[in-house]
């Protein structure tokens, strides 16, 4: 999610909370249709014979268009921002639902999740920057309440499968147009407000003046070390990107395969592991502040390693519980990366958010990908075994450098 350094807030001391919490509200709205991706992974497999292969490339098509895209939007919004393409890409989000209810073949079916993907990828920046502009000078809030929509979103797939995807079958996605007018409808009103504010396109840059050859400017960092700090930080993304989807996207199948779980209850496993990730994440920034990035960022990668381990080889009660525990820890880590590559950076933040919320689609959909190949050559099985040892690539924290380095 792009963030222009152009645009002003509309006050020092306004926040604007109507339409805070419409786009927090058209948030959940678009994490929800596209939540409903994975979570009609088991009756598409049923429907259509699918192998895991081509599950992954589904959710592979979806996140790629979704990484791709939004960088470019970014770039292309903060040259010259444009409050029409907020309802537009809602409109892209509309026209994959539907296409996903009535797709007959494969093939069909990856058109109808790219075109989901585009809708995200136009959504997110612009979203964004409405609540950059909302937030007065309670920015952190209002980011708060902007990504909760979102990660209440995320979690409700899950019960979307178990409660009408399995017992109604996949033409009951066709609902969900219903959420996309509302969110349309929305988005014309956050539209009309967004179109009101000072936004005036960027000027063209003044030749360039020589800077120091240390890239960390602010933190005193070399580039060496800047370099090698964002390389950890995005395999700490990686670490946790691809866990996640080994979960929301396969766990559902290891635990009908291997317990002889029914599909409707498995995705409540899922749903356990999603709905602890919101509240994780809610909780990450201000443990974050009070005790430091760094630290937080050693706990949420590297702390959910003991319960990812085990949790392939638990039984039901204890999988329950490991779930939860693996999906609360690791997901507080994701704004905290994005906070602190600010920092090793800075001046540069609209570059470094595009960066960094861009590789979350793309790893995920790559990882995806790969894991359903590789589990229709070794097995499901294998796939969570594998996995499972993903947040040890935590201990890559130690090169990380101390929050006191940034703000030296």
């Amino acid at each position: 999610m792009s963030q222009s350094a152009t645009i002003k807030p509309v006050s020092t001391a306004l926040t604007v909370y109507p339409i805070l919490f419409a786009i927090s509200i058209v948030h959940m709205l678009n994490d929800t249709m596209q939540s409903a991706i994975p979570a009609l992974f088991p009756v598409l497999r049923e429907s259509l014979s699918l192998t895991y292969g081509q599950i992954g490339w589904i959710s592979f098509a979806m996140n790629i268009t979704a990484s791709v895209f939004q960088p470019l939007v970014g770039l292309y919004s903060d040259v010259r921002p444009r409050p029409y393409i907020l309802p537009l890409g809602v409109c892209f989000t509309l026209i994959g639902i539907v296409m996903l209810a009535y797709a007959p073949f494969y093939a069909f079916i990856l058109v109808a999740v790219t075109s989901i993907g585009l809708g995200s990828a136009v959504f997110h920046p612009e979203s964004s920057r409405v609540a950059y502009l909302a937030a007065g000078d309670r920015r952190g809030l209002a980011q708060s309440i902007f990504q909760v929509g979102g990660n209440i979103g995320t979690s409700l797939g899950p019960l979307m499968s178990a409660l009408i995807f399995i017992p109604l079958g996949q033409h009951s996605v066709v609902w969900f147009a219903i959420a996309a007018i509302i969110a349309i409808l929305i988005q014309f009103y956050v539209a009309k407000w967004y179109g009101s504010q000072d936004l005036r396109p960027r000027p063209k840059r003044p030749a360039a003046k020589p800077v120091s050859s240390e890239a960390g400017v602010n933190s005193g960092l070399s580039k060496r070390k800047v370099g090698l700090a964002i390389t950890v930080l995005v395999l700490l993304l990686f670490s946790k990107n691809v866990y996640s989807i080994s979960i929301s996207s396969f766990y559902t199948f290891f635990l009908m395969d291997h317990y002889g779980v029914a599909k409707d209850t498995a995705q409540w496993y899922v749903f356990a592991f999603l709905a602890a990730a919101a509240v994780g994440t809610f909780f990450g920034g201000p443990a974050a502040d009070k005790y430091g990035r760094k630290n937080i960022i050693w706990l949420s990668i590297l702390g959910a390693a003991p319960f990812s381990l085990l949790l392939p080889y638990a039984n039901m009660f204890w999988s329950v519980v490991l779930v939860i525990l693996a999906g609360f820890i690791m997901s507080s880590s994701f704004a905290i990366i994005v906070v602190y590559a600010q920092e090793l950076l800075p001046g540069k933040v609209g570059l470094v958010s595009g960066l960094f919320f861009g590789l979350s689609f793309g790893l995920g959909g790559l990882g995806s990908a790969v894991l359903g190949n590789f589990a229709d050559q070794a097995g499901i099985a294998a796939i969570m075994q594998i996995c499972s040892y993903l947040p040890l690539i935590g201990l890559l924290t130690v090169f990380l450098p101390k929050d006191e380095a940034l703000r030296n």
